[in-house]
């Protein structure tokens, strides 16, 4: 099967789109943090050094928007708050 110039020449502009929207723009405001942020596999490993394991658990919605609200007003992370709830909550 040949393809005519035409189709080679779309063929190559489809491929140049791809490349250009996986790379990013140099200088784009924020592609340095995007940059930073380990994919998930590096991520995984990340928190195995760690020793962090997945945990996941079904919670009502509103005790979700509470733990939410918290970890807002604190600026920290979710997995923070529910951990400290739950060692709080073991000691008694």
């Amino acid at each position: 099967m040949t393809m005519t110039p035409a189709e080679l020449q779309k063929l190559n502009a489809l491929k140049l789109l791809n490349k250009m929207k996986q790379g990013g723009a140099p200088g784009r405001p924020g592609a340095h943090a995007r940059a930073a942020v380990p994919d998930r596999r590096e991520q995984r490993r990340i928190d195995q050094a760690a020793g962090l394991v997945p945990f996941a658990v079904k919670l009502n919605g509103d005790l979700i928007r509470q733990i939410h609200a918290l970890a807002a007003e604190r600026k920290t992370g979710i997995n923070e708050i529910v951990a400290e709830l739950l060692q709080k909550a073991l000691k008694q």
